[in-house]
C-alpha cells in the first residue's frame, strides 16, 4: 500500500522539484551499473555519504549535501523521488523556486544533524534524500492536512485505489518512523529513522512562518484543511475488486 499522487495541483511549473528528481536520478544511474562492485560503492559512500563519527569530529561537512543525492538501490531512489514528486510541487508553489530549494537543503541538514546525534560514533555511511523529503512531507502536513492523496492497495492480483486525507497518510508514516526509531538501535537495521524524524519535524517548523502568514488556524478554517483551489480530477479515480457471481443451478 503506497501513495502515488495527490489531488492538489500546483499553479506553477515546479522546476526545482523536477530538477532535484532529475539530478538524483542522474547521480544514481551514474554508478548503478557498478552497484555490485563492493569496493567502488564503499569508496563512493565512504567519501560522499554522511558518516556520523566523522561529522562529530568536525569533518565532512560537504557530505551534509552530497549524502542526500546518493541512494542504495533503485527502489530506495524510486520511493524518495515518488514522495518528492507528490508533495514537493505544492510547497514550491507556495515558497517560490529558490525558497523551496533552501527549505529542502535545510531539511536535509536537520535530518543529518538528528541522525548524527542519535549515533554520534557510528561509522556506517548514511545516504539518501529521505531526510529532506521527510521535511517536504512535514510542511505539506501543516499546510494541506486534508488534501486528497490516492493510495494504491495491492493484494495478490487485486488492487484498489483509495483517496485518503494527507494527514492520515503522513501521520501514520511519521508514527512508523518514530516507533522504529525508538525500537531499532540507531545505526543498525539499514534505515536512518532518526533522519526521517529530524527532517519531518524541521519541515513542520520551517513552514510555520508561511502557515502564520496565511492566517494560521484561520487558514485551516477557511479551507477546511484542503487546498485553497479545486481538486485535480483524474480519469482513474477509484477501482474495485471485481465481483464474481455464483452460477445458479
Amino acid at each position: 500500500m503506497f501513495p502515488f499522487r495527490d489531488h492538489n495541483p500546483s499553479g506553477k511549473t515546479p522546476y526545482i522539484t523536477y530538477g532535484l528528481i532529475i539530478l538524483n536520478c542522474l547521480i544514481f544511474f551514474g554508478y548503478w551499473g557498478d552497484i555490485e562492485n563492493y569496493l567502488l560503492i564503499s569508496d563512493i559512500y565512504g567519501n560522499w555519504g554522511l558518516i556520523p563519527a566523522r561529522l562529530s569530529q568536525g569533518q565532512g561537512y560537504l557530505t551534509l549535501i552530497s549524502s542526500a543525492f546518493l541512494h542504495g538501490s533503485f527502489w530506495h531512489l524510486a520511493g524518495n523521488m515518488l514522495f518528492l514528486h507528490i508533495y514537493g510541487d505544492n510547497l514550491e508553489d507556495e515558497m517560490g523556486h529558490w525558497g523551496f530549494l533552501g527549505f529542502y537543503f535545510l531539511c536535509a541538514f536537520a535530518a543529518a544533524f538528528v541522525q548524527t546525534m542519535s549515533a554520534p560514533y557510528s561509522q556506517v555511511p548514511v545516504v539518501g534524500a529521505s531526510g529532506a523529503v521527510a521535511g517536504v512531507m512535514g510542511g505539506y502536513l501543516l499546510l494541506y492536512p486534508k488534501a486528497k492523496v490516492d493510495v494504491l492497495f495491492i493484494f495478490v492480483i487485486f488492487f484498489r485505489i483509495f483517496s485518503l486525507p494527507a494527514w492520515i497518510i503522513l501521520c501514520f508514516w511519521f508514527a512508523l518512523q518514530f516507533l522504529n526509531g525508538v525500537v531499532v538501535p540507531s545505526g543498525s537495521g539499514g534505515v536512518a529513522y532518526w533522519a526521517h524524524i529530524g527532517g519531518f519535524v524541521a519541515g513542520l517548523a520551517l513552514c510555520m512562518p508561511i502557515f502564520n502568514r496565511l492566517g494560521g488556524t484561520r487558514f485551516w478554517s477557511q479551507t477546511q484543511g484542503s487546498p485553497p483551489h479545486p481538486d485535480a480530477q483524474y480519469r482513474l479515480q477509484t477501482s474495485s475488486i471485481p465481483k464474481i457471481r455464483r452460477n445458479k443451478k
